[in-house]
């Protein structure tokens, strides 16, 4: 429902100015361009979609991105990929668009971002396709998954069409609020719910099967070793034909050399603390074991390993040990997760909780990924700071996302080329997080490339928008504290003369355009300058 449910079905264009697109049912991609509010054109077909979308039974609705002011990456909702050259788009006479390259890539996705650069010489796109899919291996959850696939198409040398030359998919146990590319190409942020992770290509698993040799190669531990307060054990399992007078050990203040036979030391190197090397002792016992006992000269030191830099060996703790510790941290835990609520002082009051409180459970986190290691750079906790929407400021830069901050709504600009400065707090907007809450019927939210204004429509009819604080022409007093109001943010609600459900929602520093299932509404917000 999430993905695809809740899909924005209009486009903006932020290349160009109130610049919008829809694809509609026959899969002709529509444009609608405004520059004059009097002379409003009806939307103009600009492309249509080869395939016979009625023919495919498990489609998703069709999906597009503005990759640059003339590149643009198109999705027919079958698992099918067009890019495609636009020219200067919203002028219907340099606006002609045409497929350079054209790819099945397995089951249906949506288009989630894409990024158009140029690396080596050579132009690239970045590609970010989002899928929901079975997940065989998951029993006991949804049973399904979500993929988000970040695929690399470049140009080939003398103009010899495009290809894909990466393929990388990550997996996550919930739909991304935000996923994005940065302009370089190189990283990846996501905002989600659930983490996500990389999954390996074969190409990796190859590489990685040779270290696995290697590490597998480490069987178990050459010798075993116990401590108390005064002595420290070392159990070594002997070959079976070693018999007493194979066995040469040395014990020195600070060090221990055991040799089989005439073979090279088997335990050797100097010991984390000095022992008394005299009282040291070994012997042989029943089960072919060598056992050997070493006093320690502190008594009461705690080893945190046997013989310096070796790691052959494994420390068996204690029983006793074991269960001492245990006790000393039993009061931090109880068996029951609340004993006895009727208490007088339960652990925790869940009626104490405000509303606020409840959103650590679903707490996002933003995790920046590196393309080449495949690893995540960066993790930022969001916790109770909840998701409300993303925008294009600037089209050359990450989109940003609007984040709620207590009852206000602050909007974030990622600079990937920043990195001390890797999220900029641009905006801000008063109260906004507080009264979306209370809009239970909500479906889209967005706001104006300028900031001017923050817009929320629910899923039939009303349209609500929220200016930013602006000075006052006349003179107004605030009654009750008996001070001069200098600024007054206004609300307006808009009602569309129309029952149909809402499809999409785009915000321009002018213009609200909304589309439903059977027109596109234009609300003039701000006149210009």
């Amino acid at each position: 429902m999430r993905a695809f449910g809740m899909y924005n079905y209009l486009h903006l264009d932020s290349w160009y100015q109130d610049n919008v697109y829809y694809v509609d049912q026959f899969g002709r991609v529509m444009n609608l361009s405004v520059t004059l509010d009097t002379a409003l054109q009806k939307p103009r077909e600009v492309f249509r979609l080869p395939t016979d979308l009625t023919a495919c039974d498990n489609r998703l609705c069709a999906s597009m991105h503005f990759s640059s002011s003339t590149w643009v990456t198109l999705s027919d909702g079958t698992g099918r990929l067009y890019l495609i050259k636009s020219g200067k788009r919203g002028n219907s006479a340099s606006e002609k668009w045409e497929i350079v390259f054209n790819e099945e890539l397995g089951s249906p996705f949506i288009v989630a971002h894409s990024v158009s650069f140029v690396k080596c010489d050579a132009h690239s796109l970045a590609v970010l396709l989002l899928r929901v899919e079975k997940d065989e291996l998951d029993t006991k959850g949804s049973g399904f998954h979500v993929t988000l696939e970040w695929v690399t198409i470049a140009g080939r040398e003398g103009d010899h069409g495009y290809e894909i030359i990466k393929r990388r998919v990550l997996q996550g146990k919930s739909v991304p609020h935000y996923a994005a590319i940065e302009p370089s190409g190189d990283a990846l942020m996501i905002v989600s719910h659930k983490p996500f992770t990389f999954m390996h290509s074969e190409s990796d698993e190859l590489e990685e099967s040779d270290d696995a040799k290697v590490s597998n190669e480490k069987k178990d531990p050459l010798y075993y070793w116990q401590q108390t307060e005064d002595d420290v054990t070392v159990t070594v399992h002997l070959p079976q034909d070693i018999t007493k007078d194979d066995i040469k050990i040395r014990f020195s203040p600070d060090n221990i050399c055991v040799t089989l036979k005439d073979q090279p030391p088997l335990m050797e190197g100097k010991l984390y603390s000095s022992v008394d090397h005299e009282s040291s002792t070994w012997v042989i016992r029943e089960d072919k074991s060598l056992e050997i006992s070493l006093i320690k000269k502190n008594e009461g030191s705690r080893w945190p390993e046997l013989i310096v830099g070796d790691t052959r060996g494994e420390f068996i703790m204690d029983p006793s040990r074991c269960s001492e510790i245990a006790e000393s941290l039993m009061h931090l835990t109880s068996e029951v997760m609340n004993p006895n609520p009727e208490k007088e002082n339960p652990p925790c009051n869940a009626q104490e909780l405000e509303e606020c409180d409840a959103f650590l459970e679903d707490g996002a986190s933003l995790c920046r990924f590196d393309g080449n290691t495949l690893k995540v750079t960066h993790i930022i906790n969001l916790g109770s700071n909840q998701y409300l929407f993303s925008v294009v400021v600037n089209p050359k830069e990450m989109p940003c996302f609007c984040l709620r901050h207590d009852v206000d709504a602050l909007l974030w600009q990622p600079h990937s080329d920043q990195p001390e400065n890797m999220w900029e707090h641009i905006a801000t907007f008063n109260a906004l997080g507080y009264v979306q809450a209370s809009k239970q019927d909500k479906k889209f939210m967005a706001c104006a490339p300028d900031y001017s204004y923050a817009a929320l429509c629910e899923c039939l009819r009303r349209v609500f928008i929220y200016r930013q604080p602006t000075p006052l022409a006349t003179v107004l007093y605030n009654r009750k504290e008996g001070r001069q109001v200098g600024q007054v943010a206004k609300q307006l609600v808009a009602t569309l003369e129309a029952n149909d459900p809402i499809l999409g929602f785009q915000a321009t520093s002018e213009r609200l355009f909304v589309l439903t299932t059977k027109t596109l509404f234009l609300i003039k917000v701000n006149s210009g300058n």
